[in-house]
């Protein structure tokens, strides 16, 4: 059997670069090297493309000082990558793309649409579901026609906050009591997320959020379980949910910190949830997965109060891979291990 040539791209220009660096690690791992051989792509903080040599330097940090670039090219006669060293230049042909990028620039539908230029099949969501799923506000207007229930929000513009920081503090107040949570409508891994309890943490939340986007979202305060399911397949296959996992956040909420490194923070597989919350979470994520035109793989947030009510908080396209991310865990739980998982990823993408 003749294999095939995979690209695994990792690092990317978005606040998560790190954990995206993490995963894939993971990923490159656990890729069936009888079926394929690999080219591992890093892709610096500041965009610049290497050609990376092994797992290795991607876990110390060492790629970074690679002295070969290597591009993508969107020619769809060519379907390659070019690399450039000094005055040196050639090209390899490749067969499929894994993007293990999370968040803006890689998860957000930027770099699917350089792949569907170049014809590339590629691992995960299309152009529109990255680019929806990426968005929560725009996630939020799609999830309103589908009859499940989540948060309540006040969209805020950060150009509107500049020019009048009070007036929008005054919409925020007229819906809500303190607490609220502060999110950038485009950032991942809760990057930017802030609780705020009274006005003065509000305005710094804003702040803060503004960091990293030009659209906010304020959102009511859920008190429940945070739980999460994965979501698999896509196409002409019936799509698949995992069981359900909870997360046992150490800090306040589950932020960015809380995720990776605080080690009390903890995750439990098939939790015990109250009535049949489990099976709405699954039917939830399914149908959500499906509304955004999902395909491949994605990881399905909810909150599920004690009397049993599920309450969508956010869809990720290219969940982590991390060594405690939650997508590989639940599917691991329900009997498919982390080779096979990413074997299955990858066909999906030579079938899309």
């Amino acid at each position: 059997m003749d294999k095939k040539k995979i690209a695994v791209l990792f690092g990317g220009q978005s606040s998560e670069h790190v954990v995206s660096c993490m995963s894939a690690a993971n990923v490159i791992e656990q890729i069936d090297t009888l079926k394929y051989d690999m080219v591992l792509i890093g892709i610096t903080e500041e965009g610049h493309w290497l050609k990376t040599g092994s797992v290795e330097d991607i876990r110390s940090g060492a790629w970074r000082d690679s002295r070969v670039e290597a591009v993508i090219s969107p020619d769809a006669t060519k379907q390659c990558i070019m690399y450039t060293e000094g005055d040196c230049r050639w090209e390899e042909k490749v067969d499929v793309v894994f993007p293990v990028l999370h968040g803006l620039y890689g998860e957000d539908g930027t770099v699917q649409g350089l792949f569907s230029l170049a014809k590339l099949p590629y691992v995960g969501c299309g152009v529109l579901s990255s680019a929806v799923s990426m968005d929560k506000l725009y996630t939020k207007i799609i999830v309103d026609d589908l009859g499940i229930r989540q948060a309540a929000y006040v969209p805020v513009m950060v150009w509107k906050m500049r020019q009048d920081m009070e007036r929008v503090i005054r919409q925020v107040e007229e819906r809500f009591a303190y607490p609220v949570f502060i999110k950038p409508s485009n950032a991942g891994s809760s990057r930017g997320v802030s609780k705020a309890e009274n006005r003065e943490q509000l305005i710094a939340g804003l702040e803060e959020a503004a960091r990293h986007d030009r659209k906010i979202l304020v959102e009511e305060t859920i008190i429940g379980h945070e739980v999460e399911c994965a979501v698999l397949g896509g196409g002409e296959k019936p799509v698949q949910s995992s069981g359900v996992g909870e997360i046992l956040a150490a800090a306040d909420f589950y932020d960015f910190d809380a995720k990776y490194y605080n080690e009390e923070s903890r995750t439990v597989i098939n939790p015990e949830l109250p009535g049949n919350a489990a099976e709405k979470v699954k039917k939830a994520a399914e149908k959500i997965f499906n509304a955004v035109d999902g395909y491949g793989l994605a990881r399905v947030d909810f909150f599920v109060t004690d009397s049993g009510e599920v309450i969508f908080n956010e869809i990720n396209t290219m969940p982590g891979f991390t060594a405690i991310s939650m997508y590989p865990m639940l599917w691991e739980a329900a009997g498919i291990p982390k080779k096979q998982l990413i074997d299955r990823l990858i066909e999906l993408a030579f079938e899309r």
